[in-house]
């Protein structure tokens, strides 16, 4: 299957997205068809092999599993905007620590974010658009080291996780495809 990356963009599309036979949730479904065609049961445990939690960007130019040399069933893997720790990520890290035996936790943020370039104001203007202020922090950040930081710290200050020895913060970048480690201090 080929991805968005790879097809031609017409910039007269008013619609980019929509393909002759649909919409792009038309042609994942498709491939997931073909996928399952294929598809064989692995045998797999939910439980990481590795016992590791990934925690990344959503950014689409990250490839964690090629980047990391992951296969399938070796990590959990929770992603947001920012790769950012927040209440939803210590959830996610408390379930896969207490009921799938995690015990690492790998941070991974990148060059060009784009929370690099959004502020808190983007919450009032979505309250002025919409009438609601979102109960959400945006966690935009100006130093993505520091954030990274500002992470690891999050992770290993929960009272809610049993492995916080192991926690170690990382910035992608997205020219190189290289990872560069951050001191926690």
């Amino acid at each position: 299957m080929s991805t968005p990356a790879s097809l031609p963009t017409d910039p007269a599309d008013p619609m980019p997205g929509i393909t002759d036979s649909g919409t792009v949730t038309d042609r994942l479904v498709e491939a997931n068809q073909q996928y399952a065609a294929g598809f064989t049961d692995p045998g797999m445990d939910a439980r990481p092999v590795l016992k590791v939690a990934v925690v990344a960007c959503m950014d689409a130019r990250l490839d964690l599993h090629d980047a990391l040399g992951l296969e399938l069933g070796d990590c959990h893997t929770i992603r947001n905007a920012g790769g950012v720790v927040t209440d939803d990520v210590i959830r996610s890290l408390t379930i896969s620590q207490r009921a799938l035996g995690t015990r690492s936790v790998v941070l991974i943020h990148h060059t060009g974010c784009g929370l690099l370039t959004l502020t808190e104001d983007f919450r009032h203007e979505l309250e002025d658009e919409v009438g609601q202020r979102p109960a959400w922090a945006v966690e935009a950040f100006r130093d993505v080291d520091q954030d990274v930081r500002q992470s690891m710290q999050r992770v290993r200050t929960s009272p809610f996780l049993l492995h916080r020895e192991d926690v170690r913060g990382f910035v992608f970048d997205v020219k190189t495809g290289l990872l560069r480690e951050i001191d926690a201090a």
